[in-house]
């Protein structure tokens, strides 16, 4: 199922940039500036990171919404089982939107809600509520004349509202959190190339991560994704798009009173293939992910998949 989910992915990424380009007054009226902010989370689970992937959505240019983001995980059970028997899902229901205070300057915010299960020999483990705050100020660095470049910046600060669990650490995943306990920092770039009924997204993005009050640091993240985007229908009232590409994630290890944690480290790369729609001021999205490369915390935690849905009020 994953290599036909990943052929699918590259045929269509190829197709549309292969096909023949058809002029449309409706994606210059309505397309152009509809790339803006997405949040995803951690590849160990939501809790320990900030958003990953930049900015890589065709939503409205200022909005609000409410976004569902599912993640699924191996582990081992303990430390003297090779095989990975532990089921673990991350779920994340999400506050979301953009506020534009500037000509070139906006201000995004999301605030997670989660609910985390995992199933052990001792029974399932469950944990939710509010997660960590991300504040992020996103300024528009580039924009040519035709407007088929594009490069934004953005510069972010997460608060730590989540809960973090001592006792959480000493699991294999010590993700399984609703937050960090520390204030990180996040600094992203994205380029867009948008032209007819085709876009192009490259995303990246780093976070820099801090010790909390009980002395635990996750490690850095970074983050970087490219995404293609076709418009199969569209009108001046309603948008409907695919898109496929990949998103890749690469952890630092983490530490404890200074000292590095043996099998923290790691990351996966995660092929894609989802769609966008909207209709006046209403945007919905969702997307499938699933893993082309995994080895997270050593090997002892595998990606499985990931699945989000999404819906947007513009403003």
């Amino acid at each position: 199922m994953k290599k036909i989910i990943i052929i699918i992915s590259l045929v269509l990424f190829n197709l549309s940039h292969a096909g023949t380009i058809i002029d449309s007054a409706y994606i210059s009226q309505n397309y152009h500036n509809r790339i803006e902010f997405d949040d995803d989370c951690d590849a160990c689970g939501c809790a320990a990171g900030n958003g990953s992937s930049g900015f890589e959505s065709l939503l409205n240019p200022q909005f609000v919404g409410i976004k569902y983001f599912a993640q699924h995980y191996k582990a081992k059970e303990n430390l003297f089982v090779k095989d990975l028997t532990q089921d673990q899902y991350f779920n994340t229901l999400q506050l979301w939107g953009k506020i534009p205070v500037a000509k070139k300057l906006s201000v995004y915010a999301s605030l997670p809600f989660h609910f985390h299960e995992k199933k052990t020999m001792q029974g399932d483990i469950r944990i939710n509520g509010i997660g960590d705050l991300n504040l992020m100020g996103i300024y528009q660095l580039i924009s040519s004349k035709n407007n088929f470049h594009q490069l934004n910046g953005g510069l972010g600060v997460k608060v730590p509202l989540g809960k973090f669990d001592e006792k959480g650490i000493s699991g294999v995943n010590p993700s399984f959190q609703l937050g960090t306990g520390s204030w990180d920092y996040q600094a992203a770039l994205n380029y867009k190339f948008q032209k007819n009924k085709i876009a192009v997204l490259v995303n990246t993005d780093y976070t820099i991560k801090t010790e909390n009050k009980k002395n635990y640091h996750f490690g850095n993240q970074w983050n970087y994704a490219a995404t293609g985007f076709y418009q199969i229908t569209g009108n001046e009232k309603t948008n409907f798009s695919a898109k496929t590409g990949f998103q890749g994630e690469v952890y630092a290890q983490n530490k404890q009173f200074g000292e590095g944690l043996p099998n923290t480290a790691g990351s996966a790369l995660y092929g894609k293939l989802g769609f966008e729609a909207s209709y006046r001021k209403f945007s919905l999205g969702s997307e499938v992910m699933l893993p082309v490369y995994s080895h997270l915390a050593g090997g002892d935690i595998e990606a499985r998949s990931r699945f989000s849905i999404f819906l947007n009020i513009g403003i």
